[in-house]
């Protein structure tokens, strides 16, 4: 729903005003699978760039908050490790996110994932799944500074002795990912445009070939959508957003806790 409320220029077939819109249009139109294309290469991307994300997370912030803070908690360490920790996720998400993208547009010419990493492939070339690397970088790390700041500061008002604690793990984890996904939409805009390369919307600006840069994907947003164009599917992102970060907060700190608890017992 949020690639193609993104999409600067829709299909007459696919304009939408709301989310609820959205998703009753392609459902009734496309099939009640289709809000699903492209979960599979997703499930692929994702085991191993959390696995990075929050064990690279959890050493930068501690060692960073021993040197700020001497051991104590600091919003600048978890900003920093956070930021950090996102280079190393999006390495691995960024080509799975073109093709996730690529399959959700509106008549995608992709029947498969393994058909749309080929087509790319051929026609494109490899450096096609990191066109929006950059793009996504520059989004992602203060989406994730955002992120990180706003849950250790919600876990301190409402968790303040760091207990493992399920509601106060999902709550603080929803609350960090509206904040953070309203934001950085105008760069998330940026990206998917990077990422599908809307011939549409292209076309329309007297664009040929293929559109590169964080720099000129804002230049071709604004003339396509003006400042509202950075906002584009606003909703639909926090709206992701929010079940995505209270999901992985709460199932990671359940398994922090269920290990650290299993570590201790162990050598008692």
């Amino acid at each position: 729903l949020q690639t193609r409320m993104q999409s600067l220029q829709p299909d007459p077939k696919a304009q939408y005003r709301s989310v609820y819109e959205a998703l009753k249009k392609i459902v009734l139109t496309e099939g009640f699978w289709r809000p699903l294309r492209g979960i599979n290469v997703t499930m692929l991307g994702a085991g191993p760039a959390h696995a990075m994300y929050f064990a690279c997370y959890e050493k930068m912030k501690k060692s960073l908050s021993d040197i700020i803070q001497h051991g104590g908690n600091s919003h600048l360490a978890n900003g920093i490790a956070g930021s950090v920790a996102t280079l190393l996720h999006d390495a691995v998400m960024n080509p799975a996110e073109v093709v996730k993208q690529r399959m959700q547009m509106f008549n995608s010419p992709y029947k498969s994932v393994l058909s749309c990493i080929r087509t790319v492939q051929k026609t494109e070339g490899f450096g096609a799944f990191y066109r929006s690397y950059t793009t996504q970088l520059t989004m992602n790390v203060p989406f994730q500074a955002i992120h990180f700041i706003t849950y250790e500061f919600m876990q301190e008002q409402i968790n303040p002795h760091r207990q493992y604690n399920p509601r106060s793990h999902i709550i603080s984890g929803a609350v960090a990912g509206a904040v953070a996904a309203a934001a950085t939409t105008p760069l998330d805009v940026c990206k998917t445009l990077l990422n599908t390369q809307e011939n549409r919307a292209l076309s329309s600006v007297n664009i040929s070939g293929h559109l590169s840069g964080m720099v000129n994907a804002f230049r071709t947003v604004y003339q396509l959508g003006g400042v509202w164009g950075y906002f584009r599917g606003v909703q639909a992102r926090v709206i992701y957003q929010m079940p995505s970060t209270a999901i992985a907060w709460s199932v990671y700190e359940f398994f922090k806790y269920f290990l650290t608890k299993h570590k201790l017992e162990k050598r008692s």
